[in-house]
């Protein structure tokens, strides 16, 4: 496992997911999953919707640009540097947590952006890793970034909320290449969530084990 500061910002499921990614697979899936830490605490530590939208704004200018004029000094700005040009579909994500600051619309509102930034950014991934983002990849990842959205709301209105907003999600496993493992990690234990089973229970650490050895 990486030796890390930006890995103790993760939540412990993604912890464990990011353990089967493959060793030259994990320094990119660690820089995506922590920059999704970051940029949800930029929209959560916001008190005026502007200031946050100023920080979201400064990730933003810096996935347009051309990362060798990115500034020195930032550590996670600099880990994404070995993504080159594919940087730019974290843009979307930035997005997604940028619609979040506004007002609570219908399904193609904040929920939604928020949901499909992280779809592109685990396909921007994909394409940094090689893998094919197809659309079992795109489902997966829909999966995940729907019902880590919803369990991290802590109004039951919200959450219900947007849980409908959702639809219906095709919670089918398609087979990922190996470098795409902590997918099929963390889009097995939001599946359980969806059924109601506790993501963080002895059953599920188990659940989560076997995904990530096998696969299936």
């Amino acid at each position: 496992m990486i030796a890390d500061d930006r890995l103790d910002t993760l939540p412990p499921p993604w912890r464990l997911a990011l353990a089967y990614a493959p060793a030259a697979a994990r320094p990119f899936w660690l820089s995506f999953l922590a920059l999704d830490v970051r940029l949800a605490g930029v929209v959560r530590g916001a008190r005026e919707p502007l200031l946050g939208q100023m920080k979201l704004a400064w990730w933003r200018d810096r996935f347009n640009a051309d990362p060798d004029s990115w500034p020195k000094g930032e550590p996670l700005l600099s880990s994404l540097r070995a993504w080159d040009s594919a940087v730019g579909g974290l843009v979307a994500l930035v997005d997604g947590w940028e619609a979040m600051l506004g007002e609570w619309g219908d399904g193609s509102g904040p929920v939604e952006a928020l949901t499909q930034g992280r779809v592109e950014g685990v396909k921007a991934l994909a394409g940094v890793l090689g893998a094919p983002g197809d659309d079992g990849l795109a489902a997966m990842a829909r999966g995940w970034a729907a019902m880590d959205l919803v369990s991290h709301l802590g109004d039951p209105a919200e959450r219900a909320e947007a849980a409908a907003s959702f639809g219906e999600i095709d919670w089918r496993r398609y087979p990922l290449p190996r470098r795409m493992r902590p997918l099929t990690v963390l889009h097995g234990l939001a599946r359980r969530a969806s059924l109601g089973k506790d993501a963080s229970s002895p059953m599920a650490l188990l659940h989560a084990i076997r995904l990530g050895i096998l696969g299936i």
